[in-house]
């Protein structure tokens, strides 16, 4: 394993384990009783004896994050590539862009179910509402931000419109791209709890965190929501570890790229060759 690479690993983790520490450190020294709070030892027993339970709940929530994510993803980019090309579109858009996230997501959860159901299309929705937003603001901004020098020298080398899209303007969407994927990485589980504690009839990881509250059973109120952290989490790190294959060029050294690290190359005189 890589310095780099150990310490992009080891550092999280330390830092999860600080958060652990001071968890257990504030209920012992405050003497927090275990229906008021668990200890983290006992929230993560919770989770690991009702496995049996959580471990399909969280695969289901995991799986609404996902589909809602993408399509979200999808839409906020396709939105922003349209706005991008036509100045009436913006206008016409992006302020229904605005109004959309205005509106409280547990106030259009309701209306939701009503038109679609209590099945997994209503959660997806609720993800996608979420999701869309700072993807479609960011890349909107990226395609903005193009220099305008250089579309100006394509166009009249005799660039084609689309032929200036894929090769100029859709590269510089990739960093901001990424910067709305991230932030909607951090709320999709967010969407999908919602959606669940509104659209679910059946089992839920958040019907579960709910019933446990209900019976007082803080343990498991806790470790449920460690369950859900943890797939926020890991969902956030998977869209940094994608971003890290689609942009490679940003985790090289500044050595490297500068070139400080190439060999030396030494000329000999003319005159003092053998």
């Amino acid at each position: 394993m890589s310095r780099s690479t150990a310490r992009a690993v080891l550092i999280p983790l330390a830092s999860v384990a600080i958060v652990f520490l001071v968890w257990a450190l504030i209920i012992r020294l405050f003497d927090v009783q275990p229906f008021v709070a668990p200890s983290p030892l006992e929230a993560l027993e919770a989770v690991r004896a009702d496995w049996s339970i959580l471990g399909p709940l969280a695969l289901k929530t995991l799986a609404e994050t996902v589909y809602g994510f993408v399509a979200g993803a999808v839409l906020g980019f396709v939105l922003a590539v349209l706005m991008s090309q036509s100045r009436t579109v913006r206008d016409l858009v992006y302020p229904v862009l605005v109004g959309s996230q205005a509106v409280p997501i547990i106030a259009i959860a309701a209306p939701l179910v009503i038109l679609l159901g209590f099945g997994i299309l209503p959660k997806i929705v609720i993800v996608a509402w979420i999701v869309f937003f700072p993807v479609a603001v960011s890349v909107l901004d990226g395609l903005a931000r193009v220099d305008g020098d250089l579309l100006a020298l394509a166009r009249a080398l005799g660039g084609s419109r689309w032929r200036v899209f894929r090769v100029i303007r859709l590269p510089a969407t990739v960093g901001p791209l990424f910067s709305g994927l991230k932030i909607g990485a951090t709320y999709a589980v967010t969407g999908a709890v919602i959606g669940e504690l509104v659209a679910s009839t059946g089992g839920s990881l958040a019907g579960y965190q709910r019933q446990a509250n209900s019976s007082l059973d803080t343990a498991a109120v806790w470790g449920s929501t460690l369950l859900m952290t943890a797939i926020g989490i890991g969902w956030f790190l998977l869209v940094i570890g994608l971003e890290r294959l689609a942009t490679p060029w940003r985790t090289r050294s500044t050595r490297r790229r500068l070139g400080f690290g190439a060999p030396r190359r030494t000329t000999t005189p003319p005159g003092d060759a053998p």
